[in-house]
């Protein structure tokens, strides 16, 4: 019986269970066709906003074709997956400027494009062939592996569009482009004629970054350098087992005719099948008597001199070097300068090469594994440790021996391989001359690079870069030609070598230039060039190139480079980097991590689990995803809210201020949304107070009938456009976000809205008359301030706004841009004096909320005043103080405060009596005043014991004793007011 009735019970409970989980995946399911719709609906409105704001840029744009332009191209964003909140950043100060420039009345045109990204593209593309019919892009071949990276261009190059469309980006859509369109390959191969030609181009062999997984060389920006402090096993590519890494293992060569061993190390033991001498210092004792002779090679048929030179360093290890210089740029430069064979190790999928012997035809690191064995057998092995791997601070070879040894693990980041320098034939072009004309572009101011301590690093980069004037090796240079076209090659080459046409057999190259080669064409390539079309003539050079900082070389100089190159011009006249943007841990995006955020899950809000399934759905490793998961529940437990466009905007560019790094606190941005729903309510609030009938002047001036409040709004007005204007021309993004908060915030909704509702309810008709003028201006001009950051919400309560017939715009976007010659009424003397009836409000607020005095509790205020100006001033603006701080009366400077006030010393100019005797419960104030002061005094007392501690003086830095004695001076502050505070209760 028991049991029965247990197994019901326990069935009955998992009944319960189930309905419970299939109830929360139905709320969960509804929640999300909620949402689904609510999107879906958001996305007709932002439609046809956008139509409508483009329709009026249009006209705008036609009415003053003569005016001065803005171009700016995006910077094409990779077709490697979707965009993240860096291409956010980017987009919103973009837009943010070409939006202002707009409103100026200039003509804007902001370029949209995608990049095909090359080698990343490929990697993405590749696995995804692998997952879904297991091959890869040589299995495919050329033509069919295009074919796939096309379809998932446009795959993901119109989800990239629909993001940067949410994002509100008013780009000139129909001009987008694709580095790999008809028009923009016809400019990489002009360009790269053209620089063949005169030889800018060349073909060299020479040590690159091979990547064996990819099959391809890769530039130092896809290079990743590993920090290891020690023997560390590594997953690579292609690796069942994990790879050791970390360790210095020594073995010794016989020297010929002789029973002396010569001893040297190194991190890559299986590239000793390369090597072709050992090197020696020519001042080292050790070693004279081996002067010019030779060491046998233990699994090959190979002699290798040992020779000397003076980039050994004697004092460390044996002091003795073996030289690889196919695989290693201080080796290369040895065998350069000594005439030694270069022996390549590795094919170009990781493999030993015939000329390894034994060993040919093994995976390297297998080799690796196989080389040690073998030198153990021969009695040649002496020692392997620990070796710790030294990063590199910059990206130059040093020619120390140290160096040589200490080496980082150098990885893919695309394929996460171990990269090898290996030699190859390559297309390199000559920078040096490119490149002093870069600097002297800065230099004499004809290029502004902001903010400005990056001119520092562009000129360390320039005034230092490798400068190639001629090819290191022989490349079989001479037989290549360039061409436009097959027939100009085929032209070209008969006449070099003075054959004829039908003897000679062509054949292209496949791996020519990267894609920062293409992508440095991007700002004149898109207006049509080399043709030389209308857009080139209007819109080349460009105004600004705005990008992310970590990109300056990478990029930026390549367009400057080039443009300058091909064209004899600038591609633009400013640059302004920003900065990158981490999460709210200061952590580096990264999908691993979880991290990484879609925009449009800020702006629309996403559960936990949609992140999850972002995750398994992506090409992350299974190890990779369940970390991610981990970081993602623990940054987001409850997802991420929605926030909406315009606050992402607006919190982006509020962020700048920041410098070099952003950490995004996505709790941040949905203060912002918090902030847009206070405008709203704040324009609900000035159309309920304007009325239906109200009709605006046609021109804003002063009518004689404003208050002093309305005085004092319009200088704080004044003043948000000053610094708005000044923030936009400066770049200075955060400044310009700060005045348009403030002014909403703290000057209109929390000051002026407040004092304006008496005036209103009891003024008389020319005041109300005025207010409602002052009211309707300062909202207008704030919504026309805050638009470039905010276009959605600015237009939607803009359009509702009531205005002088024949003077508005068709859209805020091309409204006016408040221009602070036409706003005069600044004035610093009531600024200031309003800021003491503020800073009077502020405490009184304070005060109120120490005594835990509700909103509908009224009281009276008592003002002591040194000054007569002050209660000259202070006597006008009781009403304000009256309503701001909730009292029913305000006095000033009456005989004597009665009893039961508290008092509070403002400062010298003003001494607060706020009465309370009635009002509060004596006992259990003081009773919480009595806790607060225990735990002040404690504070203090902590803070006073850390500075008797022996030597202070001497061990604490200064800047740290001066943070304690501020924390002490607030401490003996703040109890001072408790102990005021008490008193005043006392006396009730």
């Amino acid at each position: 019986m028991s049991e029965g009735s247990g197994s019901t019970k326990l069935a009955m409970d998992g009944d319960c269970q189930q309905a419970q989980l299939m109830t929360k995946k139905e709320k969960e399911k509804a929640k999300e066709a909620k949402r689904l719709a609510k999107l879906e609906k958001f996305q007709q409105k932002q439609q046809a906003m956008t139509q409508k704001t483009n329709a009026a840029t249009d006209k705008s744009s036609v009415e003053h074709s003569s005016n001065e332009k803005f171009v700016i191209v995006i910077p094409p964003p990779n077709v490697t997956g979707t965009l993240h909140l860096g291409h956010a950043l980017a987009n919103s100060i973009e837009d943010c400027l070409t939006r202002w420039h707009r409103m100026k009345g200039h003509i804007t045109l902001w370029n949209p494009g995608c990049d095909h990204a090359g080698i990343a593209t490929q990697v993405v593309v590749e696995k995804k062939l692998w997952r879904q019919m297991k091959k890869t892009r040589h299995d495919l071949g050329r033509e069919a592996f295009l074919k796939e990276v096309w379809k998932w261009k446009n795959e993901k190059g119109h989800y990239i569009y629909d993001q940067l469309k949410a994002l509100g980006s008013s780009l000139d859509w129909d001009r987008a482009c694709f580095t790999m369109d008809e028009k923009m390959c016809r400019a990489v191969t002009e360009a790269f004629v053209r620089m063949h030609e005169d030889g800018t181009i060349y073909r060299s062999v020479r040590l690159v970054n091979w990547s064996c997984s990819l099959r391809s060389a890769i530039s130092d920006i896809e290079v990743d350098k590993l920090e290891l402090t020690g023997r560390t096993f590594l997953s690579v590519p292609g690796y069942k087992d994990k790879v050791e890494f970390g360790v210095l293992v020594s073995f010794a060569y016989p020297v010929d005719s002789s029973d002396e061993r010569i001893v040297v190390a190194t991190t890559r033991v299986e590239t000793m099948l390369g090597d072709t001498a050992v090197a020696v210092h020519p001042d080292d004792p050790r070693y004279k008597h081996l002067h010019n002779k030779w060491c046998v090679h233990p699994f090959l048929d190979r002699r290798i001199p040992i020779l000397t030179d003076p980039f050994v360093d004697m004092s460390f290890g044996t002091g003795a070097v073996k030289i690889t210089p196919a695989h290693d740029q201080n080796d290369y430069d040895v065998g350069r300068r000594h005439n030694l064979p270069f022996v390549t190790c590795f094919t170009d999928d990781g493999l030993m090469t015939a000329d390894c012997g034994p060993f040919a035809g093994m995976k390297r690191f297998d080799a690796r594994k196989e080389v040690t064995e073998a030198l153990k057998r021969k009695g040649l092995f002496v020692e392997v440790v620990d070796n710790p791997m030294v990063v590199p601070i910059c990206r130059q070879y040093s020619n120390s021996f140290k160096s040589l040894l200490f080496q980082p693990v150098v990885f893919c980041s695309r394929s996460r391989d171990v990269v090898e320098p290996l030699l190859k034939a390559q297309w390199y072009v000559k920078c040096d001359e490119m490149a002093r004309k870069a600097v002297d572009a800065v230099n004499d101011g004809s290029l502004r690079i902001l903010p400005e301590f990056h001119v520092k690093t562009w000129r360390n980069w320039m005034e230092n870069i490798r400068f190639i004037i001629r090819p290191n090796y022989d490349a079989d240079g001479k037989f290549w030609v360039s061409g436009r076209t097959r027939e100009e090659a085929l032209q070209k080459a008969s006449v070099r070598f003075n054959v004829p046409k039908e003897n000679i057999s062509l054949r292209q190259d496949e791996d020519v230039l990267d894609t920062w080669f293409s992508s440095g064409l991007f700002p004149f390539s898109i207006f049509g060039w080399p043709e030389q079309t209308s857009d080139l003539k209007n819109f080349f050079p460009g105004t600004l190139l705005e990008t992310g900082y970590d990109i300056l070389f990478f990029w930026v100089a390549r367009m400057v480079f080039l443009a300058q190159k091909l064209t004899d011009k600038l591609p633009f006249t400013t640059v302004y980097l920003h900065s990158i943007v981490r999460d709210a841990h200061g952590r580096k995006m990264s999908k691993s991590l979880g991290n990484v955020i879609d925009p449009l899950d800020v702006i629309h809000g996403i559960s936990l689990s949609a992140l999850h399934e972002q995750l398994e759905s992506s090409s992350l490793e299974a190890a990779e995803i369940s970390r991610a998961k981990e970081g993602q529940r623990r940054d987001y437990p409850d997802g991420i809210p929605e926030c909406g466009t315009d606050a992402l905007r607006f919190a982006l560019c509020a962020y700048t201020g920041q410098g070099r790094d952003i950490n995004l606190d996505v709790l941040r941005v949905q203060g912002y949304r918090f902030f847009c729903n206070k405008i709203w309510n704040a324009c609900r609030f000035t159309l309920m107070t304007l009325g239906e009938e109200f009709k605006a002047e046609e021109v804003f001036k002063l009518s004689g009938f404003e208050t002093m409040v309305d005085q004092w709004i319009l200088s704080r007005l004044s003043t948000a456009v000053h610094l708005c204007n000044e923030g936009f021309e400066t770049y200075e993004f955060s400044k310009v976000t700060s005045a348009c908060h403030n002014f909403w915030l703290y000057e209109l909704c929390d000051v002026y809205l407040e004092c304006l509702k008496p005036v209103m309810l009891s003024g008389n008709e020319h005041t109300r008359r005025a207010c409602q003028l002052v009211l309707c201006f300062c909202v207008d001009t704030a919504l026309r301030l805050l638009s470039p950051f905010m276009p959605f919400i600015t237009e939607e309560l803009w359009q509702r706004l009531p205005c002088s017939p024949g003077k508005k715009a068709d859209s805020i976007c091309i409204a006016a841009y408040p221009d602070e010659s036409k706003f005069p009424w600044k004035n610093e003397a009531l600024d200031e004096n309003m800021s003491f009836v503020l800073g009077i409000v502020k405490c009184v607020r304070g005060l109120r909320a120490d005594y835990d005095l509700t909103t509908k509790t009224k009281t009276k205020l008592f003002l002591s005043i040194r000054d007569a100006d002050d209660v000259e001033f202070l006597s006008k603006c009781a009403d304000i103080i009256c309503v701001l701080s909730n009292c029913s009366s305000v006095e000033i400077n009456a005989d004597m405060p009665p009893t039961g006030c508290a008092t509070f010393p403002l400062s010298n100019r003003c001494i607060i009596h706020l009465l309370l005797e009635g009002l509060v419960d004596k006992e259990k104030e003081l009773g919480k005043l009595d806790i607060r002061a225990q735990k002040v005094r404690t504070q203090l007392a902590k803070c006073q014991e850390m500075t008797t501690i022996d030597n202070y003086q001497m061990k604490v830095p200064e800047e740290v004793q001066q943070a304690n004695e501020e924390k002490k001076r607030q401490f003996q502050v703040e109890l001072e007011h408790i102990v005021e505070a008490m008193a005043a209760l006392n006396s009730m």
